[in-house]
This record gives C-alpha cells, structure tokens and sequence, in this order.
C-alpha cells in the first residue's frame, strides 16, 4: 500500500473519529490552537523584525514608544508602500477578493483559501512592519482560521464543525496575541462564529488556552496593564461610563465611515492603485514626525499614555493624529485592521472623558486609569464588535474586577447604539461595501445555496393566452388542474390563470383567456435566493410564480407554500447544527 493510500485511510479513520467523538474534536481543536498560537508568534517576531530593520530601533523598543524620528526614518513608510504595492503586484494572479473568517463562516460553511490567506497576511505584515498605522490582529485571525479551515476541509467534517473550527482557530490567535484565553473565547464566539453554541465551547474553550500555552512557551508576554487607579469604580460610575460608551459608539460610527469615505475618493481619482500606498506613506510621514505614537498598531504608545500623565491638549491631538494615521493608511491602501488601534484610542477617548468632568466639576470624577480602560473596550466594541470579548479583554488585562462591571455596562452601551444606528462593525462594513449583505458570522451560507433553481417544479405545460374562455374550459375542467401558465406567441411568459377563476360567472366565452391571467408582470429567475424569494410572494400577495429564462421562456414553477416549507426544514436543521444536536 502505497503512502497516499495509508494517508487516506488514516484521514477517514480520524473524521469518523471526530464525527462519533466531542472527545476526538476538542483534541483537534487543542492541536489548531497550538498551531494557530505558533503562527501568530511567528507573525509577531516578523513584523518587529522588519520594524527594527527599517528604522533602525534600538533592542526592545517600540516603534510607536519612540520619542522622535528622523525624516530619514520616516522615509521608510512610502518606500513601505512601494514594498506593498510590489508584493501585491507579484501575487495578482490570485488578486480575486480574499475571503476573510467572518464572511467564510456567514456565506462558505467555514472554507478558506490558503493563497488568499497567505497574501493576506503577507500584506499585512509589510504594511504594519514598515510602520503604517495599522494592526496585525487581521493577519493572526486570518492564519489562525485558514488552519482550522484546512484541518476541517481535509478531514470533510460536517458543515457546523468545521465552523466552530474556524472560530476556534481565529478565537486561539487573538487569545496568543494578548495572552488572553478568556478574550480569544468570545472572540471566536461573537466575531467569527455569530452566536454562543453549545456544542462549541469546549473545543474554543481547548483551542485558546493552547495557543496561550505555546505562544507563551516560545517567549510571547501576556497582555498586562498595570492598575494603579486612585478613585475606585462604584456603582455610581456606572451611569458616566455609560456615556462614555454612547460617546465611543458615535465615535466609532464617525471613524468606520471616514475609513470608507477617504478610500471611495481615493479610488475615484486618477492615482493608479499602485501608487495609492506609496502616497499614503507621505502623508503619514509629517503625522509620524510630530509623534511617532501614530505608528504601526500603538502597543508602546498605549502603555506610555496610560503610566505618563498628559495634558488634555496633548492627548486629544494625539488622538486626532491616530485617527488620522489609521484613515489614511488604510484608506490609501495599506493593509490591516483597526483591532488595535481602536483600543489605543479608546484610552485617550477615556482620558479626555475623565479630564473633562474634572473640569466641569472641579474635582476629580472618575479616575483617569479607569476612564481609559472603560473607553479601551467601549471604542474596540463600537469598532469590532464583540462586547464580551473586549470586557474579558480588560479584566484579563488589569485582573480588576470591580472595573470589569463598568467596562461592561459601557460595552453594552455602545454596541446597543451601533446595531441600532449602523448596524456594521469594521470588517462586516467593508463587505457590505463591497455589496454583500451580512452583518456577523451567523451562517446564512444555506440561504445563497437554496435558489429558485433548487426549488423550483418544471413546467411543460405553458397554454397560449389567445385561446378563448370557453375553450379553455373544454380543455381544462374544473378539478383537472389549479392554475395553467400561459405564453403568448413567441412562447414567452403571458402570466399565470387560476382554473377556478375562468368559470366564474360574467365572464365573455369568447374573450382570450389572457385577459384573466395573474401576475404577468412578477416572475423569479433561477439564481434568486430562498430570501429574495419569500420578499418577491410577500410584495406581490401571489400564491405561485413562474419561473422564466432571459428570453422570458418559461421553465418553471414555484409555489409559496413549498418555499415556506423549504425554508423552515433548513431553519430547524440549522438551529440542530447550532446547539449540537445531530
């Protein structure tokens, strides 16, 4: 037996394993967190790697914790540009759009590519290592996730596994990138999975303390901020942190929309998309030179802010600067994610928060400390979504869990008021840019798949709509049929007539018996989903539609009662897959 057959063999032994066994999944889950806890390592060390490299740091220093650069330095962020636009030139045989964890798991069954995540990740390493304002986070989910995807794929577990495998994968990398366990759980619950299932929390749960088991064996530091507050949070604070979190929220909002604004006017120029890095390069390079604290992702900068103490003046134009910094990197075409950048600015959003009720008031309200970590995880939950994730994110961070109450309550706040008014977090808004329509990682892959071409019964027996009443009621008797399509001369659709409604009574015998057709204007096309479907009987009250081709050929029928069946036999088998049950 040769080694490819012994391969196969093995691979359908485990995924009967694995189908028959929780046991035998939450293994494999163990082994894709610590694949996916190497991987976001190793990203790390390279992206720190090219940034000591290009300008020049000195052994342990943070390129956003510098105090000055030179513009020689500088220089490196166009030339960073120009890297990117090379390396996306070199792969732009496979330039189709890349497929990230959220729309793999809302529109694929959890399939990802390997050569888009690859080129993903690729990008987002030159553009965060040559100093562009942007996170790796995007690149670690990406790895962490295409892992999982190619480990379930291979061994063709069921749709649902494979799934919650995705979101274990992404879920175990961010849990590395923070040393967070509990953080990179919910993750993979809200961000990348959709919704809390039952069946999935023990292998996330496995997945995320592996990664934070080997990312930490091979040297990566947990995610810790010192908590010094003076003022402790109580229960009174809740309400003020509650308007912080509505204040992060419209922030949040105002910063997703810029992020597209800038980049749709971008495009709308003349400026080849080659150049469009290399400019964004040059315009970060007077923000980095005023502050360095606008580079790369922030992680140098935010401990920085949070133990020197700083000005309001000071800390509100660093945070405009940030902000700038993010918009136009990635409004220019650098690639990354606004992860970490959104909990940089929520610290200075919480400072300026706690500075102005000081005040206002003229005593301290809240304390600074707390104030920016409430704004950390209200800003990143206006941005990413995901409010558990981001207050598991501070307490595992601070192990302060008096102020894990309030960062919660603002959480909460400020993702209420985003679903309400925008309806999109950061990644979710890009696709609906690009015309999808998703708004999580809910599985609504079932919904594109189930088409009117899948549903549909063929018709054979279109009727002319010239022939006379009282011939179609010698050829169609009462009882013989419920309804007959009819088509004009050329054989195109002329509408659809119920039988009973020809031998109603007042009706001329010899009138064509088009002139009693229904619905000649609403037909359904083969690609048209079970959605568009039930909205298409919704708007037209019809019980039955045609089907028809682009000559407006009829080639079938399609009744609302097996469409409502339809889409209740896949809800059912979808709410099972969710909560486990097989």
């Amino acid at each position: 037996m040769s080694w490819r057959s012994r391969l196969i063999l093995a691979l359908a032994h485990m995924r009967r394993g694995i189908r028959a066994s929780e046991f035998a999944l939450i293994v494999l889950a163990v082994a894709i967190g610590a694949a996916a806890g190497l991987g976001t390592v190793v990203l790390g060390a390279i992206a720190r790697t090219l940034q000591h490299w290009m300008f020049a740091l000195p052994i342990g220093q943070r390129l956003s914790a510098t105090d000055s650069l030179t513009w020689a330095q500088l220089a490196m962020v166009p030339v960073g540009g120009a890297v990117l636009s090379i390396f996306s030139w070199g792969v732009r045989s496979k330039r189709r759009r890349m497929v990230d964890a959220v729309e793999a798991n809302a529109l694929h069954g959890g399939r990802m590519s390997v050569s888009d995540s690859l080129v993903v990740s690729g990008q987002t390493l030159i553009s965060n290592g040559f100093g562009a304002s942007v996170g790796l986070e995007a690149a670690y989910a990406q790895m962490g996730s295409v892992i999982a995807s190619v480990a379930g794929a291979a061994l063709q577990l069921r749709r649902s596994d494979l799934r919650n495998l995705v979101g274990a994968g992404a879920g175990a990398s961010i849990a590395a990138a923070f040393g967070a366990p509990l953080a990179g759980a919910f993750y993979a619950f809200e961000i990348v999975i959709g919704a809390y299932t039952p069946s999935a929390i023990a292998p996330i749960a496995a997945a995320a303390i592996s990664a934070v088991f080997v990312s930490q064996l091979f040297g990566a530091q947990p995610y810790v901020i010192d908590s010094f507050a003076s003022i402790p949070a109580e229960t009174h604070h809740y309400l003020l942190f509650a308007g912080l979190g509505g204040a992060c929220a419209l922030i949040g909002i105002a910063l997703m929309r810029l992020v597209a604004t800038v980049e749709q006017g971008v495009r709308a120029t003349p400026v080849p998309d080659w150049m469009r890095p290399i400019l964004g390069g040059l315009l970060l390079m007077p923000i980095a030179f005023w502050s360095p604290q606008v580079l790369s992702s922030g992680h140098g900068a935010l401990h920085m802010d949070i133990a020197v103490g700083a000005s309001l003046g000071f800390v509100a134009l660093v945070f405009l600067a940030k902000a700038s910094a993010s918009i136009v990197s990635l409004g220019f075409g650098f690639r990354g994610g606004l992860f970490f950048a959104s909990l940089f600015l929520g610290t200075l959003i919480g400072h300026l928060f706690a500075g102005v009720l000081e005040w206002l008031a003229g005593y301290p309200v809240v304390d600074p400390h707390n104030a920016a970590m409430v704004g950390m995880a209200a800003l990143a939950v206006a941005v990413v979504g995901g409010p558990m994730t981001m207050a598991m994110l501070v307490l595992e961070a601070t192990q302060d869990f008096a102020l894990t109450g309030a960062v919660l309550a603002a959480a909460l706040v400020s993702s209420t008021i985003v679903r309400e008014t925008f309806g999109y977090s950061f990644s979710t808004w890009r696709l609906h840019l690009r015309g999808e329509t998703i708004k999580s990682a809910r599985d609504i892959g079932w919904i594109r798949t189930l088409t009117v071409g899948t549903m549909m019964r063929r018709e054979t027996r279109a009727t002319d709509s010239t022939l006379s009443i009282a011939a179609f009621r010698q050829r169609f008797p009462l009882g013989a049929t419920s309804r007959v399509v009819l088509v004009d001369g050329e054989q195109r659709y002329a509408g659809i007539v119920q039988t009973p409604a020809a031998y109603a009574d007042g009706l001329d015998p010899e009138a064509p018996v088009g002139s009693i057709a229904i619905n000649g204007d609403v037909t359904l096309s083969t690609e048209l989903d079970i959605a568009s479907v039930m909205k298409r009987f919704d708007a037209s009250g019809a019980d039955e539609l045609a089907v028809i081709d682009g000559a407006r050929h009829v080639i079938g029928i399609l009744s609302e009662s097996h469409v409502r069946r339809r889409y209740a036999e896949e809800l059912e088998k979808a709410q099972n897959d969710l909560f486990g049950e097989r």
